[in-house]
């Protein structure tokens, strides 16, 4: 697939599931918590309305799948972008002052990144307690170090390119090499690494609800609904199929915008 398609199929993909999100309430039609156990576990198209079946409580999974792209989009965006800030922040101090700011730093990365990023996200979101907030929290935790090691190691092999150079010799300090030369050039790598990351939370967010330890378990989100339609995937098939199918498009439309914006913003990969 040529790149510049990916990169506008994914986009317009990741942006009508903003517009999901934002536009929920009328979109949805009905209730996401209203219970009807008269029509409990109804098919796809059984029911009146109900274009997507119902779910053991009589809930519409249709409206349930687009209150539950709220709590997913928020997360990824603002859990993504708060671990870009802190990652790529603390990458490019080590990458170009070195010394024991890099020692520091790395040293701290290999901490973190020795302990197992799931377990580790269930731990601290059980010690925070269940919440949106401290799904955020854990996510930005765990993955800064996904960004600190690849723009520290980007930010070395900027640093020693003559474009820094020359601004070294032309008098310019340090720290303005730094954030007008260096990051610059830095910038489409953290982009990529970004839009992966965005993905990645919104999968992490799906385990934390699948074991309970999101939001509310009253509130829609797709790992939720995964967790019921798992236990009832005998008799109502589609509880499990939407949100799994939901969150596989999610996470795959991150992935190929982050894939595509790679071979975009990569010289090398241009030839």
């Amino acid at each position: 697939m040529p790149r510049d398609l990916r990169i506008w199929l994914a986009g317009g993909f990741i942006l009508f599931l903003v517009l999901v999100a934002v536009f929920a309430p009328l979109l949805a039609p009905f209730d996401p918590l209203e219970q009807d156990l008269m029509a409990a576990t109804a098919a796809p198209g059984v029911e009146p309305g109900h274009w997507l079946g119902t779910d053991s409580l009589g809930r519409d999974v249709l409206s349930r799948l687009i209150h539950g792209t709220r709590i997913a989009l928020t997360v990824a965006f603002v859990a993504a972008t708060l671990a870009c800030l802190l990652g790529t922040l603390l990458g490019l101090l080590a990458g170009y002052y070195r010394g024991w700011v890099d020692a520091t730093v790395s040293r701290l990365v290999d901490i973190w990144m020795a302990f197992p990023p799931v377990l580790l996200s269930i731990l601290l979101v059980a010690v925070l307690g269940a919440g949106l907030t401290s799904v955020i929290v854990a996510i930005v935790v765990i993955d800064w170090t996904r960004f600190a090691r690849v723009v520290r190691a980007e930010t070395l092999q900027q640093a020693r390119l003559e474009y820094a150079e020359a601004a070294s010799a032309l008098g310019m300090g340090r720290g303005a090499i730094l954030w007008r030369e260096v990051l610059p050039n830095v910038l489409p790598v953290v982009l990529v690494l970004l839009s992966l990351e965005m993905g990645i939370a919104v999968i992490v967010e799906a385990i934390l609800s699948f074991v309970g330890l999101s939001v509310s378990t009253d509130t829609p989100t797709w790992g939720g609904m995964i967790a019921e339609g798992r236990q009832i995937i005998y008799q109502a098939w589609w509880v499990l199929v939407f949100p799994l199918g939901a969150l596989f498009l999610t996470v795959l439309a991150f992935n190929q915008l982050g894939d595509g914006l790679r071979q975009w913003l990569d010289p090398m990969l241009k030839r």
